[in-house]
């Protein structure tokens, strides 16, 4: 599997986020093109969406204007399709909220992820107390399914999303919703990480906030990688592909 066989490599990961049809189709295309060749080591695949409560200003609108392009779920794993075939070996996770696999069937949805190249999904809006059934079918068909961790979750919170968990934790850095910050809560970042991993040994991931190559170098010191995800979305809205291809290179310097 390419997620295990990443992690095995000790490495520290950049993740990245895209939406896929923001600002338009081919601009994405070409975006996640781009996150792929600087330097991306696990992609994260936006799946547009009409409520995504857990998404700041930035990604909002990106699910936004996606959906009023005419995007739909066949163009979502249509785009992974095709950047699987292009590169083979990067882990692709597919970010959605849980209605879009409630609406299609989980069984339909997953088979379809497999088919597209997709690995597995991150669902922020699904906890791991609701997320079985999913879970299962998920396993039966080799996907792995990430679930979020927060500087909220307790000790016992924390057991459960490490069990339910494959291959790593996505950790949530501050409450409330994504996007770019000038500075995050490092200290208690820290300290929640530590606990974390008292409870827990599998690879864990920081996102929400994250946008620069400082924040990730210091995350990096106790995290095993960085989720970029509002940063790279508005650098592709604006159409500065060129100026993502260097923020990505950046990043993952910082990492190294």
């Amino acid at each position: 599997m390419r997620l295990e066989a990443f992690w095995k490599k000790g490495e520290k990961a950049l993740l990245s986020y895209m939406m896929v049809g923001y600002p338009d189709y081919k601009t994405s295309l070409l975006a996640f093109r781009t996150l792929l060749k600087e330097g991306t080591d696990i992609l994260e695949i936006g799946f547009p969406f009409s409520d995504p409560v857990a998404d700041g200003p930035t990604i909002q609108i990106a699910h936004e204007i996606a959906l009023r392009n005419g995007i739909k779920s066949r163009h979502v794993f249509e785009l992974s399709h095709t950047l699987r075939q292009e590169f083979p070996h990067q882990p692709f996770l597919l970010m959605t909220y849980y209605n879009p696999i409630f609406k299609m069937g989980h069984e339909n949805f997953c088979r379809r992820a497999v088919e597209a190249g997709i690995d597995g999904f991150i669902v922020p809006d699904l906890p791991p107390e609701e997320g079985h059934l999913l879970r299962e079918i998920c396993k039966a068909h080799g996907l792995s399914l990430v679930f979020l961790a927060s500087p909220t979750s307790t000790k016992e919170r924390l057991k459960l999303i490490c069990e339910n968990s494959d291959h790593m934790v996505y950790f949530v850095s501050l409450t409330g919703t994504t996007g770019a910050r000038e500075s995050l809560p490092m200290e208690r970042l820290r300290e929640r990480i530590r606990l974390y991993r008292s409870l827990c040994d599998k690879p864990v991931v920081v996102g929400f906030g994250v946008s620069r190559g400082e924040q990730a170098r210091e995350i990096a010191q106790f995290a095993d990688g960085v989720v970029i995800g509002s940063h790279f979305v508005k650098l592709a809205g604006e159409g500065n592909i060129k100026a993502l291809g260097e923020s990505v290179k950046e990043i993952k310097s910082a990492l190294k």
